[in-house]
């Protein structure tokens, strides 16, 4: 995902290992990791730039348009964005296809599973994981799939600028890091950390960890920043800004990642780096009564007025009891 790939890049490149992320930009959800990076850096790089600073940096983490890694992909996302179609057999087809000519020969695949992820039950999970799987195997790559759970989203913020916000504040051991993303990145990191021969099985987390907490991730971050381009001006959190409240007391017992997805991209993201939404409570928090579950964030008052809309008449979380919490079996 956008969020945990800015920090997977660079843990797994401090380690020494070759690992370029080309990503397309957002087609339904309100950042892609493309739009993402871009608040930090030029992401439409040259092919022959990209391939210098993977030699330079072991990683990057650039848009696949620019690259023209599969120019029929290309053409195909320019037809789907539009028209928000998002199919199963494409999705396969463009990150594998991409991934091949990037020359990559191991790959990890994160599937999140929620009532409101693109992938919503156990079995629709294990269906796209054999697909993967299966062509994978046919393009002669090494690929593993892991389920994780998708009931929430990962971090605090969604859009280009929030979700950057999380990725640095991660990077430098902020207090206000995300611990939710910092773990995952972490379990990402260290599984393909074990793709190194010289890795002994169940260390790779170690290692992944110690090289966040030396410092060596953000420095090797800050390098691929600048060898990308970095940006002069960084672009702002929207002023414009709307706290939705509980209407009752309770437990937060589910989010609604497709409503809050919306909200976002109403309030302008990820053409407006700056808009999208800033989660203030996670499932199995306990809230009160008029205690702020997320903030609204909008640069134009426009779709400010849009978001606000769409968040009164779905505020995408449920209350309850702890009693109704499901629990979640995640593959790490």
């Amino acid at each position: 995902g956008n969020r945990t790939s800015m920090l997977v890049v660079p843990i797994v490149a401090a380690h020494g290992m070759l690992i370029p992320k080309t990503s397309s930009r957002a087609i339904t959800s309100p950042a892609g990791t493309a739009d993402t990076m871009e608040v930090l850096a030029k992401v439409d790089l040259q092919p022959e730039r990209l391939e210098t600073i993977v030699r330079e940096e072991r990683g990057c983490l650039a848009w696949g348009g620019t690259a023209r890694l599969a120019p029929a992909d290309d053409m195909l996302i320019s037809v789907e964005r539009p028209l928000g179609i998002d199919s199963r057999g494409q999705m396969v087809a463009s990150i594998l296809a991409k991934k091949l000519a990037a020359g990559s020969t191991h790959l990890l695949i994160d599937i999140p599973v929620g009532a409101s992820a693109k992938v919503r039950h156990m079995r629709e999970a294990m269906q796209l994981r054999k697909l993967f799987e299966y062509v994978a195997d046919r393009l002669g790559q090494h690929l593993e799939v892991i389920i994780t759970d998708g009931r929430q989203p990962i971090g605090r913020g969604i859009g280009p600028v929030l979700e950057a916000r999380d990725v640095m504040q991660v990077l430098e051991a902020s207090p206000q890091a995300p611990p939710d993303l910092r773990d995952k990145a972490l379990r990402l990191a260290g599984r393909i950390i074990e793709f190194d021969p010289d890795v002994r099985g169940g260390y790779g987390y170690r290692i992944a960890r110690e090289i966040l907490e030396s410092g060596r991730a953000l420095d090797k971050m800050n390098r691929i920043i600048d060898a990308q381009g970095r940006r002069k001006t960084i672009p702002q959190i929207g002023t414009l800004t709307l706290d939705i409240s509980a209407g009752t007391d309770g437990v937060v017992t589910a989010i609604d990642n497709l409503q809050l997805a919306k909200i976002a991209r109403l309030a302008g993201a990820p053409l407006d780096k700056g808009a999208g939404v800033d989660l203030l409570c996670k499932i199995g928090d306990r809230v009160e009564q008029g205690q702020p579950l997320y903030r609204i964030h909008a640069e134009h008052s426009s779709a400010f007025n849009f978001a606000q809309q769409a968040a009164q008449m779905n505020n995408a979380y449920r209350l309850g009891s702890e009693a109704e919490l499901a629990k979640f079996f995640a593959e790490f």
